[in-house]
């Protein structure tokens, strides 16, 4: 994108930043605060244990935040981010990308009055993702893109799982209650 600059990076991982650096052309820092203090923006693209920590120091510092989802480890870390944003006037961004795939902008327009929504994700498991549950690693696009096209409160939501492949739920089931109006037949 002409209009943006890549200014770097920062891994605290040394032999991966070199090899990245080296490969992509694009510098290294030595530091989460050296990169920090050499933008305008930051994208945290960590593990979600980090995000509070990375988006904090940045907002501190005034600089725009774009985060990977899950936005927080918890919700009084996400609550905490939106008072320091107000307070250093920058903006926070979350990841929700799935709302702009072109498969849903192009079906959108189409969608009226759901009367049923059921969703299914299914892909091959990637140890990526497994600080966090699969809830809050992928399901969370779902859920966006649910009170996107409905424009609902969430009266509540639970859900079942297991940990198969790792120590968080990997295979679950949720249910999402909407305040929503019912067409009576």
């Amino acid at each position: 994108m002409p209009e943006y600059d890549l200014v770097g990076f920062y891994d605290p991982d040394t032999h991966l930043s070199t090899k990245i650096s080296k490969e992509l052309s694009v510098r290294s820092f030595d530091s989460m605060y050296s990169l920090i203090d050499e933008t305008d923006i930051v994208d945290i693209v960590t593990p979600t244990l980090s995000h509070f920590e990375c988006a904090k120091q940045a907002i501190l510092n005034h600089k725009h935040v774009f985060i990977e989802k899950p936005v927080t480890n918890t919700v009084a870390e996400a609550d905490e981010l939106l008072v320091l944003a107000e307070r250093y006037d920058v903006k926070v961004q979350v990841g929700h990308v799935e709302r702009f795939n072109p498969a849903f902008t192009a079906a959108k327009p189409y969608i009226k009055n759901p009367l049923f929504i059921e969703t299914h994700r299914l892909s091959p498991f990637n140890p990526r993702g497994t600080d966090v549950s699969v809830v809050l690693d992928l399901m969370i696009h779902d859920i966006d893109i649910i009170l996107n096209i409905v424009k609902s409160d969430i009266t509540d939501i639970s859900t079942s799982g297991v940990a198969v492949a790792s120590d968080n739920a990997d295979i679950t089931m949720p249910e999402l209650s909407l305040k929503m109006a019912v067409l009576q037949i």
